[in-house]
């Protein structure tokens, strides 16, 4: 595996210094990404929000600029991201604003029903059961709650290099659609980007007086 190759795999899981790197150029190259995707959702000002995979942590303090009452808890299994994303919003983890967990998505250490919204960023290319780990996200989500996945790559065409040299799937809105409705998440919505790569879907946790509603 050559030099660039190894680096660019910090995307995946950052290690090392390479990782700190890659950490900070992720914070700032995604961000109109992200920021984009969240024009699609609202956001109650006292709302609960779990971040899956915070990486470096900036969409921590996009969402807490978006929840002034609430709070944000950001999980990465990352060592590396842990520790950047809590440095990097030491202030709101200092007032008990925010808190970072390292977790796997796989096996959240939250009781069921507990957050308003979870958000996953640029990060559902790595997750290992995408099924599974979607019906972990529906556990912890209180009834009607919100699931957004924001992703910059929706299409494998033109992508390959990047899906083998990370050894990552890229996932379409019609793939994300069926596994959300094969977790039980309903209401799924998408919303593509102009420029033909960014997607961003939506979905909510059935519950309480909508528990009917089609999809």
């Amino acid at each position: 595996m050559s030099v660039l190759s190894k680096f660019y795999r910090n995307t995946r899981k950052p290690e090392g210094f390479g990782g700190r790197v890659m950490l900070s150029v992720m914070n700032a190259g995604h961000n109109a990404n992200a920021l984009w995707g969240l024009s699609h959702i609202e956001v109650p000002p006292e709302a609960g929000i779990l971040d899956i995979g915070c990486g470096g942590g900036k969409n921590i303090g996009n969402l807490l600029s978006r929840a002034p009452q609430g709070s944000v808890c950001g999980v990465d299994y990352s060592p590396e991201s842990v520790e950047k994303s809590r440095k990097l919003n030491k202030t709101a983890v200092s007032a008990g604003k925010a808190e970072v967990i390292r977790a796997s998505v796989s096996a959240l250490p939250f009781e069921a029903g507990k957050f308003d919204i979870a958000t996953a960023f640029e990060t559902v290319y790595f997750w290992p059961d995408l099924i599974h780990d979607f019906m972990e996200v529906r556990r912890v989500l209180r009834e009607n709650g919100v699931f957004l996945i924001c992703n910059e790559v929706s299409r494998p065409e033109g992508n390959e290099k990047w899906m083998k040299m990370l050894d990552m799937p890229v996932y379409t809105k019609d793939d994300l659609s069926r596994a959300l409705l094969e977790a039980g998440f309903c209401g799924i919505t998408c919303h593509e980007h102009k420029n033909g790569q960014w997607l961003c879907v939506t979905a909510r946790k059935p519950g309480g007086p909508e528990r009917d509603e089609a999809l």
